[in-house]
């Protein structure tokens, strides 16, 4: 089949069925091929980035944290949502990493880009390779990041963790993994300010602009 033979998969009719703090529930009417229709539930999100901070010692920072959803604390990348209209990413990354580590970095490139459950959500995270890294001011947390600690890992031992189920949210796992294979391979990451095509645009447009 070509390019030019594949169905279009239109959204025919849309509506909201859940607006929330985060994240809205968008329920769409979606062309099929065949000529039927179904409908598609997607969770609007908007967008994350992370940063993999590593130090002069070639040393990773995790935070681990609490999430409900699973009820369990888990070890992340230093990570936070876009929640600010048409903020640079890489400024919400290096805010995140002041305010959940207390540290700040000099160097920025593009590790990875993660579409985070696709079947279900736009939620798409930017993972950052920071490096340069100096201390700085951390301010004081509130609610699950109140009881966040941090903890430096050597490349090896976070994969060894992510292979061994110790390390299992999805962002760090790609972030860690990446970076492993684009050093076995030796491919060059992207810089810091490099097109996001999939970046999530609806659920801020509508909250931020729109809602104005």
């Amino acid at each position: 089949m070509t390019g030019s033979d594949r169905h279009d998969f239109r959204t025919i009719a849309s509506r909201i069925a859940y607006e929330g703090a985060v994240v809205a529930l968008r329920v769409d009417d979606v062309a099929m091929p065949g000529g039927r229709t179904a409908k598609r539930e997607v969770v609007e999100h908007f967008g994350a980035v992370a940063v993999l901070a590593l130090d002069e010692d070639d040393k990773l920072i995790l935070v681990q944290q609490y999430r409900h959803p699973v009820q369990e604390r888990l070890w992340e990348l230093p990570a936070g949502l876009l929640d600010e209209p048409d903020e640079d990413p890489v400024d919400a990354a290096s805010r995140e990493l002041r305010e959940e580590t207390g540290l700040a970095a000099r160097d920025w490139q593009v590790l990875i880009d993660v579409a985070v459950s696709p079947g279900m959500t736009d939620e798409v995270t930017r993972v950052f390779l920071a490096q340069g890294i100096t201390k700085v001011d951390r301010p004081e947390l509130e609610h699950e990041e109140a009881d966040m600690q941090a903890e430096w890992f050597s490349v090896d031992d976070a994969a060894r963790q992510v292979l061994d189920g110790t390390i299992v949210n999805a962002t760090a796992v790609a972030g860690i993994m990446a970076l492993v294979a684009a050093r076995a391979s030796g491919s060059p990451l992207r810089p810091a300010h490099a097109p996001w095509p999939l970046r999530p645009t609806r659920l801020a447009q509508r909250r931020f602009v729109d809602g104005d």
